[in-house]
């Protein structure tokens, strides 16, 4: 047993320090008493009495004093664990016996440490969770298309990007399609299907037109319309015996014509009409069969339809600015494809 030489507290003698004030008794030899309240230090039967010792008071010279009100039971304090070291302690003690922290009041209950449960995998938050505050942010979606938007000289203007599997475009869309009144407000619709995109003409009054690749022919069918510059012209092929009366009425009898060219000037107005013969015909608006000379966006020599047993092919002659074919119904799109919606050039990309 320790004998605390500041306060008294008997404490086992394995502490270190004193339950009751916390001061170091590691050093105090084990059984010892306390200087302060040894007897053999006081002597006090043989100190003499200069004074001497007054009589004790009589009982009748005693006030009655009241009786104490009785104390409330105390319930046994718990054991505590010391929050500092784990060490359990004794009930009431005020300072830890292995470490000498302070113990917490008898009010505040102090469990022992439990075991660490496995670590857990991050969850996502919701809104609810956070007090209505914004959840944590998604990862953003991958771009399933893109629409760069082309100047005349072939310079990037603008960009549209779409995470969705599909997307309707126009000039509803806003963004770069919102300053071209020649586009529908719901001009187009594309497609993501895997790899692939699709894109099909929403009814537009306009179209939506391909440009072709220089110097590799396209199949042209019957009422095909196609592009050059800001002329808009349509492919149709003329039925054995009516060639006659249908040249009649627009030019000069030609024999030998399966098919024609027709200028386009309104939604059902139609212009000029040229025969395509068997020999084929060119385009452009310095050199060819027809010319364009007012048009400043046709090349000198542009493209041309030529015409195989019973199929037509139109070729871009290397213009400078392109040969566009008008698409019907759903079409499949590379990347870096260019479409003409409209006025406006959009190169394709595909993520």
């Amino acid at each position: 047993m320790i004998i605390c030489p500041s306060c008294g507290t008997e404490n086992q003698d394995h502490f270190r320090f004193c339950q009751g004030c916390g001061t170091d008794v590691s050093q105090v030899p084990r059984g010892s008493v306390p200087h302060e309240v040894a007897k053999t230090d006081l002597n006090i039967e043989a100190l003499p009495d200069p004074i001497g010792t007054p009589a004790a008071p009589s009982a009748l010279e005693l006030p009655t004093p009241e009786p104490a009100p009785a104390p409330a039971p105390v319930a046994a304090a718990p054991s505590y664990v010391c929050a500092s070291c784990g060490h359990t302690n004794e009930p009431g003690n005020v300072f830890c016996g292995a470490c000498g922290s302070r113990m917490p009041p008898p009010s505040v209950s102090v469990p022992a440490p439990a075991a660490k449960a496995p670590s857990e995998p991050p969850r996502a938050l919701d809104r609810t969770s956070l007090g209505g505050m914004s959840p944590l942010a998604a990862p953003p979606k991958p771009v399933r298309f893109s629409l760069t938007l082309l100047r005349v000289d072939g310079t990037d203007a603008g960009l549209y990007t779409c995470t969705e599997e599909h997307a309707v475009i126009g000039r509803e869309t806003g963004g770069i399609f919102a300053s071209d009144a020649t586009l529908s407000p719901l001009h187009a619709r594309f497609e993501r299907r895997g790899d692939r995109l699709f894109v099909v003409d929403a009814n537009s009054l306009n179209g939506v037109y391909r440009r072709l690749v220089r110097n590799v022919s396209t199949v042209l069918e019957n009422g095909d319309g196609f592009r050059i510059g800001q002329e808009v012209l349509r492919f149709e092929l003329v039925a054995e015996g009516d060639a006659g009366s249908d040249v009649q009425t627009l030019g000069s009898p030609r024999h030998g014509v399966r098919a024609r060219v027709v200028s386009v000037v309104g939604r059902g107005d139609y212009g000029n009409a040229s025969s395509i013969p068997a020999t084929g015909l060119q385009f452009g608006r310095e050199r060819g069969d027809v010319l364009f000379p007012e048009d400043g966006y046709v090349s000198g020599l542009h493209c041309k339809i030529h015409l195989e047993g019973n199929r037509a092919f139109l070729t871009d002659l290397g213009s400078s600015n392109g040969t566009f074919v008008r698409l019907r119904g759903e079409h499949e799109l590379g990347a870096n494809d260019v479409l003409l919606m409209g006025q406006q050039l959009f190169r394709v990309g595909i993520a």
